[in-house]
């Protein structure tokens, strides 16, 4: 039995290729969740583009990616995931935001026309099932693995995921907008003794207060939530891109200083739970 975590990419809004963003990274959001035999995508992300070569050098057949929303951060990395294109390989793609505008594949698809993409979806060799589901469904997968769902508030739609395997359980709540002194019933009820959240935690609460209506959150609303929901370790995610290694280092010692479950998500960054 294995229940590990890996971020390929953590940032949020477009990557961030320039060397005062080294320390925590510029890739744009991918987390991989390695649970049993089973390989979970969380995101598609520029940092997805690693993570395929690094599934091609480990012969990996088949996997699962778990979309939280559609915006060009979490998708933009696929049609550069490298696996996706050998005729031996299977992935199954979720997301629960599009079951009434045409569903994923189309989506995805769009991403890839001219004159956006010179490479079209079809020319991807591998076998690729689309499956779209409802914000607030629960599923399981094959290998005793159980899947939650909650619909989260951000412009166009998106989804926040609770995975439970062996008595441990990772959430993944990105990209949401939580309204001041109103707790988010819907994140509270997912994330409730979860051993991990990774949080979207865009801004800071000062910043906030310039960005409402955009759909992000703060570090500090995820440790108010993590605290009142007894989850074991907070992972600080999706960093704007203005924040840069001082800004983040200043933040992860404020963060540490507040609750001591806190910890701030870095690129190629590990947690394991089993």
């Amino acid at each position: 039995m294995s229940f590990k975590v890996k971020f390929w990419g953590v940032r949020g809004s477009i990557a961030t290729p320039s060397p005062r963003h080294i320390g925590f990274g510029g890739n744009t959001s991918c987390v991989e969740l390695k649970i049993g035999s089973r390989h979970i995508i969380l995101d598609a992300g520029t940092g997805i583009r690693n993570l395929g070569h690094w599934l091609l050098r480990r012969s990996v057949m088949r996997g699962d990616i778990f979309l939280s929303h559609t915006h060009w951060d979490h998708i933009n990395g696929f049609p550069f995931f490298s696996p996706a294109f050998k005729s031996d390989r299977h992935f199954t793609i979720h997301a629960g935001h599009l079951i009434d505008q045409g569903g994923i594949g189309k989506v995805l698809a769009s991403q890839m026309q001219q004159p956006f993409f010179p490479v079209p979806l079809e020319k991807m060799g591998a076998k690729i099932d689309n499956v779209d589901f409802r914000a607030g469904d629960s599923f399981n997968l094959d290998g005793g693995i159980r899947v939650r769902t909650t619909p989260l508030n951000h412009p166009d739609g998106a989804t926040g995921y609770r995975f439970e395997y062996g008595g441990k359980s990772v959430c993944y709540v990105t990209d949401t907008e939580h309204v001041p002194g109103k707790p988010d019933q819907n994140i509270l009820g997912l994330i409730e003794g979860a051993d991990l959240v990774i949080y979207d935690s865009t801004y800071t609460d000062k910043e906030f207060e310039e960005h409402v209506g955009w759909g992000h959150s703060t570090w500090q609303e995820g440790v108010r939530l993590c605290r009142a929901a007894g989850v074991k370790t907070l992972a600080i995610f999706h960093h704007d891109p203005d924040h840069e290694d001082l800004f983040m280092e200043a933040l992860e010692a404020e963060a540490r200083q507040l609750w001591s479950g806190a910890l701030v998500a870095r690129e190629n960054m590990r947690v394991n739970l089993l």
